[in-house]
C-alpha cells in the first residue's frame, strides 16, 4: 500500500509541475501580449487551442475507452466473472527483463499482475486517457488548419480538373485530410488497447502455436475495420483531389493517367472499401477470421494492382510513345497555375537589343545609375566597419543592409549597418548576471556609407558614424539606443536601480535609463516569482536591483518577436535597418505561403505558393510591431485578417518616409527567378523539350568572398541597385539578376523587380535577341583574366605580401548597353583591413582597371567621341598652319574641354564631367560645319 501511495504521488506531482509550467508560460505569453497591445491575438490562439485539444481529447479517449470497455466486457477471461485472486509473482517473471522472465509468458504474467493489483476498468480508463493526450498533443499543431478553414475567403477562380475554386484546397482540402488523420490515429489506438486487453485475458493466443483467436476478438476486430474501410472510402475521396499534387517527372499535378486511370480507379476503390465495411460488419455475428482477411487482401491486393501496377504499365506502354501529345494540356495547366502561384504571370516581358555603342555621353545621361554602381561588397566591407567602427569588443555588426536615401539632393544607394551588443564578447569574469541582464542592456547607433565613393586610402567615407551617431552627409538619428535587434535572444530588466550602460566615452562611460514603451511590470513579488520561474533564474526574484518600477523585456529579436505576434507567417531572411525621423526602425518582410496549391511546382521548401503580403515595421528602441498589408489580394491574409482583426493594417497607413524604403523582398525575388528559369515558357512544346531553359551565371570564386571552399563554383545572386530601367524617366531601385542559357555562358535576359512607389512589386524580364551573343558574367570572368595588365599587377600584389581579394562582378545595364563592374580589395596578409584599390570595368571586348570608377570609366570611354568631330593635337596644329584664326580658337578650346571633361570624369566629378561635355557639344558642332557658314 504504502509503495502504491508513493507512486500515485509521485505521477500526481509530475503531472502537477507540467501542468505548472504550461499555466507559467500561458501567464507570460499573457502579459507579453498584453504589454504590446495584441493580447486578442493571444486569445484567438489560446482559445483555438484550448478548444481543439479538449475536443480531439474527449471524443479521442471516449472512443478508444469505449473499445478497451467492450474488449473487457465481451473478452472470455476472468473479467467476464469473479476476479481470480492476486497471484503471487511468478517464478518466470522478471522485473529486469532478464533471465526466465523474457518472452511473452513473462509479459503477461506481468500485466496480469498489475492488473490484480489496480481494478481492469480503472487501467483501461488510464491507458484511454493517455493515448487521448496522445492524439490531442499530435493534432494540437494544426490549430491554424481549423482556423483557415472555419475563417476561409473564396479564391475567386477554379482550377480546371475539377471546377472547384482554389480556396478550396488553400482552406478545406488541408483540413479534411487532417480530420481523416485523426480519425485514423483514433481507430489504430482503439485497436491497440482492444488488442491489449484480449491478449492479457487470454483471448489472442500468439505463443505457442497453434495462434488462436477467440469469437469475441474477430467480432471486435470486424467491427473496427468495417470503420477503417469506411475511413479508407473516405480516404480514396480526397485522394481524388489529391492527384493534382503528383508528379510523373513531366507533369506537376494531374497528367492523362492520373485522370484516365487512376480516377476511375478510385471510384472502384471507394466502392469496394464501402463493400469490405459493410463484409465485416455482418461478420460481427458470423465471426469467421477469412473474411476480414479476405477483405484486407481484396482491397489492398486491388489498390495495388489497380492504382500502382495498371497506372505504371498504362504510363509506360500506351502515355510515353505520345506524350507530348496526350500530356499537352495537362502540361498547360502546369504551366499557368504555377505562373499563377508564385505571380510569375504578372512579370513583363520585354526586349533589349544589347547594343555596344555605349558612350561618355550615355554614360554622362544615366548619371544616377553610374552615381549608384555599387563598388562594396558586404563582406569586405563587414570587415572594414568591424575594424572601424565596432569601438569595443562587445558591440558587433550583425549584418551588411543595402537601401537608399535622398541625401544632399540626390538618390543615393547606401549600406549600414546597426551596432549591436553581443554580451558573450564580454570578458568571461565580466558575464555575470547582472552584466547582461541589467547594465549591458542595448546597442547603439548606426553605421551608413554610400557604395560607391572611397577615401584616398580606400576606405568607405562614412555618411554616418561613431557613438553617439555623427551625421555628415546621412540622415540624422536623435534615438540612436537599439533594444530590439538581430542578436540571440536575451532578456533585460530596465528601471532598475543600477543605470544601463549607453556608451563609451573616452576612458568613462555614459549611463542611461530606459524610457520607452516596452516591458513587462515585474515590480511585485508574485510577477517576479512568475519570471524567475518562467526563466529557471531565481536571480530575477532575489536580485536587489529589481524595483517596484522595473520592466522585463522579452521578445527582443525582431524575427522571434515578429514569429510570436504573427505565428501565420514565413519571415524574410534579411530584415534590414531603416533611419527615419530620427529614429531607427527594423523593416522585416513576411510571406504567406501554402503548398496545397493545385498543379504549382514546389519549392525546394516544399511550399508551392508565396506572397509576400506583409511588412512588418519594428521600432528598435520601443519594440513596437506594426503588420501593414502590402498585397491584399491574397486570400490567405485576407483569411487571417478575418481571423485576428486588428493585427493587420492597409499598407497606406504606413508612414510616408517609411513607405519610401520598402523594397521587393530577396527571397521571393530569388524564389520567382528559380522558377522563372523554366516557367517562362509558356509554350507546352517548349517547355516539354526544355529548349529555352535559363540558368543563374556562374562567377568568379573570389579569395575570401565565397562559401564554396573550392568545392564548386558558386551563382550569382539577386542584387539591388539604383539605376533607370530602359524606356523610364528617372533612376530608381530595383533588384535584379542577370540569366544565362542552361549549359551556357553568355546572357540571355536579366530580371529586375522595382522597388520604389508607385512602381513597387513590378517586375520585368528583358530578353536578348536569341541571334545576338551577348557575354555573360563568367566569360567577362575570364577575360579579366586573361588581361596580362592585371594578371601581372595582381601576381605583384600578391608577391609585396598583400592578398588580393577580387569583388562580384556586376551587370549594370545603361539604355539599350551592358556594362560590367568588378572591385579589387588589398588586405594585408596578416591584417583584417580590406581596401578598395582598383575598379576593373568591361563593355564589348575591352577590359580595364584603374584606380577609381571613373578613371576605370574614363579609360574604357575614351575612343567613343567620333572621330570626325574628336579633338586632337594634330588638328590643332594643322589649323594653325593654315592661320585659320576662329577655327584654331574653337579647336584649341574643344581640345581643353575634353581634356578637363576627361580629368572630371577619372575624379568621379560627375557635375564637372556634364558640364564640360554641355560646352564641349557646341563647339564640336561649329568645328564640323565648313569655315564661314553659320
Amino acid at each position: 500500500m504504502l509503495k502504491r501511495r508513493i507512486a500515485i504521488l509521485s505521477a500526481i506531482a509530475v503531472l502537477g509541475l507540467i501542468a505548472l509550467g504550461r499555466v507559467g508560460d500561458t501567464l507570460v505569453d499573457w502579459l507579453w501580449f498584453s504589454s504590446i497591445g495584441y493580447v486578442g491575438v493571444f486569445w484567438t490562439i489560446l482559445a483555438t487551442r484550448t478548444i481543439l485539444f479538449l475536443a480531439v481529447f474527449v471524443l479521442s479517449t471516449g472512443a478508444i475507452w469505449l473499445s478497451g470497455d467492450l474488449a473487457l466486457r465481451f473478452a472470455r477471461g476472468p473479467a467476464a466473472g469473479p476476479p481470480r485472486a492476486a497471484p503471487s509473482r511468478p517464478s518466470s517473471w522478471s522485473p529486469y527483463g532478464q533471465g526466465p522472465g523474457v518472452g511473452p509468458q513473462a509479459s503477461r504474467a506481468l500485466v496480469g499482475y498489475v492488473a490484480t493489483h489496480v481494478p481492469r476498468r480503472l487501467l483501461i480508463a488510464g491507458a484511454a486517457v493517455l493515448l487521448g493526450l496522445l492524439a490531442a498533443a499530435i493534432e494540437l499543431s494544426n490549430w491554424a488548419v481549423v482556423l483557415r478553414f472555419l475563417y476561409q475567403v473564396p479564391y475567386g477562380e477554379s482550377e480546371p480538373a475539377f471546377g472547384q475554386d482554389i480556396g478550396f484546397y488553400l482552406f478545406s482540402l488541408p483540413a479534411y485530410v487532417a480530420l481523416k488523420n485523426w480519425l485514423l490515429l483514433v481507430l489504430l489506438f482503439s485497436a491497440a488497447l482492444a488488442g491489449t486487453v484480449y491478449w492479457v485475458q487470454g483471448d489472442i493466443e500468439l505463443d505457442p502455436p497453434p495462434r488462436r483467436l477467440s469469437p469475441a476478438v474477430i467480432a471486435h476486430g470486424s467491427a473496427l475495420l468495417g470503420l477503417f474501410f469506411v475511413l479508407k472510402a473516405a480516404s480514396y475521396v480526397l485522394d481524388r483531389y489529391l492527384l493534382l499534387y503528383s508528379d510523373n517527372g513531366v507533369v506537376v499535378g494531374a497528367g492523362y493517367t492520373d485522370l484516365h486511370v487512376r480516377l476511375p480507379v478510385l471510384w472502384l476503390l471507394i466502392g469496394l472499401a464501402l463493400a469490405c465495411a459493410v463484409a465485416c460488419w455482418v461478420n460481427v455475428r458470423r465471426r469467421i477470421w477469412k473474411i476480414p482477411a479476405a477483405a484486407l487482401v481484396l482491397l489492398f491486393g486491388s489498390s495495388f494492382a489497380f492504382y500502382v501496377l495498371v497506372p505504371a504499365f498504362f504510363q509506360r506502354l500506351y502515355v510515353k510513345p505520345s506524350e507530348l501529345e496526350l500530356e499537352t494540356p495537362y502540361i498547360a495547366r502546369n504551366i499557368a497555375l504555377t505562373r499563377q502561384a508564385y505571380n510569375l504571370h504578372q512579370i513583363e516581358v520585354k526586349p533589349f537589343p544589347a547594343e555596344e555603342g555605349l558612350s561618355l555621353a550615355a554614360l554622362e545621361a544615366n548619371r544616377p545609375t553610374i552615381d549608384n554602381i555599387r563598388l562594396w561588397d558586404w563582406q569586405p566591407l563587414a570587415a572594414t566597419y568591424a575594424q572601424l567602427q565596432e569601438i569595443r569588443t562587445y558591440y558587433k555588426f550583425l549584418d551588411i543592409d543595402i537601401d537608399r536615401y535622398r541625401l544632399d539632393g540626390a538618390y543615393q544607394q547606401v549600406m549600414l549597418a546597426a551596432r549591436e551588443l553581443e554580451p558573450s564578447l564580454l570578458p568571461p569574469n565580466a558575464q555575470t548576471w547582472v552584466n547582461l541582464h541589467l547594465l549591458f542592456t542595448h546597442g547603439n547607433g548606426v553605421v551608413m556609407s554610400p557604395v560607391t565613393r572611397k577615401t584616398s586610402e580606400g576606405l568607405p567615407v562614412f555618411y554616418l558614424q561613431d557613438i553617439p551617431p555623427v551625421a555628415n552627409v546621412g540622415p540624422a538619428v536623435r534615438e540612436s539606443r537599439i533594444y530590439f535587434g538581430q542578436g540571440r535572444e536575451r532578456y533585460a530588466i530596465v528601471k532598475g536601480s543600477t543605470p544601463e550602460f549607453d556608451y563609451p566615452k573616452g576612458k568613462d562611460n555614459v549611463y542611461a535609463s530606459y524610457d520607452g514603451a516596452d516591458g513587462v511590470a515585474i515590480g511585485d513579488p508574485a510577477w517576479r516569482s512568475l519570471f524567475s520561474w518562467y526563466y529557471g533564474d531565481p536571480n530575477i526574484l532575489l536580485s536587489g536591483y529589481v524595483t517596484p518600477e522595473s520592466r522585463i523585456l522579452l521578445h527582443r529579436n525582431i524575427q522571434d518577436r515578429v514569429r510570436t505576434i504573427a505565428p501565420v507567417l514565413q519571415l524574410d531572411r534579411d530584415p534590414y535597418m531603416v533611419v527615419s525621423n530620427g529614429r531607427l526602425f527594423w523593416m522585416q518582410d513576411a510571406y504567406t505561403t501554402s503548398d496545397w496549391f493545385p498543379y504549382a511546382q514546389p519549392y525546394t521548401g516544399g511550399f508551392n505558393y508565396m506572397r509576400n503580403a506583409v511588412k512588418a515595421v519594428i521600432d528598435a528602441y520601443n519594440g513596437t510591431v506594426d503588420l501593414y498589408v502590402s498585397d491584399p489580394s491574397d486570400p490567405l491574409i485576407r483569411t487571417y485578417q478575418r481571423i485576428f482583426p486588428g493585427l493587420f493594417k492597409p499598407l497606406a497607413s504606413m508612414p510616408a518616409e517609411l513607405q519610401q524604403h520598402i523594397r521587393y523582398p530577396e527571397d521571393l525575388f530569388l524564389v520567382q527567378a528559380q522558377l522563372y528559369r523554366a516557367y517562362h515558357m509558356d509554350t507546352p512544346e517548349v517547355f516539354y523539350n526544355r529548349e529555352d531553359l535559363w540558368q543563374f551565371p556562374r562567377q568568379h570564386a573570389a579569395p575570401g568572398l565565397d562559401n564554396t571552399g573550392g568545392r564548386d563554383v558558386p551563382r550569382m545572386a539577386p542584387y539591388y541597385m539604383i539605376m533607370r530601367l530602359p524606356g523610364e524617366a528617372r533612376a530608381e531601385l530595383v533588384l535584379m539578376l542577370p540569366m544565362v542559357p542552361s549549359q551556357r555562358e553568355n546572357m540571355i535576359a536579366w530580371l529586375a523587380a522595382r522597388c520604389d512607389p508607385p512602381e513597387y512589386g513590378k517586375a520585368v524580364v528583358y530578353q536578348f535577341p536569341k541571334d545576338k551573343l551577348v557575354f555573360g558574367p563568367f566569360q567577362i570572368e575570364a577575360r579579366i583574366q586573361q588581361n596580362t595588365d592585371i594578371s601581372q599587377q595582381i601576381s605583384l600584389w600578391n608577391q609585396m605580401g598583400s592578398r588580393v581579394i577580387r569583388g562580384h562582378l556586376l551587370v549594370v545595364p545603361i539604355e539599350n548597353s551592358i556594362l560590367y563592374v568588378s572591385p579589387l580589395y588589398l588586405r594585408a596578409a596578416t591584417g583584417q583591413l580590406p581596401e578598395l584599390k582598383r575598379v576593373i570595368a568591361a563593355h564589348g571586348d575591352r577590359v580595364v582597371m584603374e584606380e577609381t570608377l571613373g578613371a576605370a570609366l574614363a579609360a574604357l570611354f575614351k575612343d567613343t567621341v567620333p572621330p570626325a568631330t574628336r579633338p586632337s593635337e594634330a588638328g590643332v596644329a594643322t589649323d594653325a598652319a593654315k592661320g585659320v584664326g576662329p577655327q584654331e580658337e574653337r579647336a584649341r578650346e574643344a581640345l581643353a574641354r575634353y581634356d578637363r571633361a576627361i580629368e572630371r570624369l577619372k575624379a568621379g566629378d560627375w557635375s564637372g564631367f556634364g558640364a564640360e561635355l554641355d560646352a564641349l557639344r557646341p563647339l564640336l558642332e561649329s568645328l564640323g560645319r565648313p569655315a564661314g557658314s553659320r
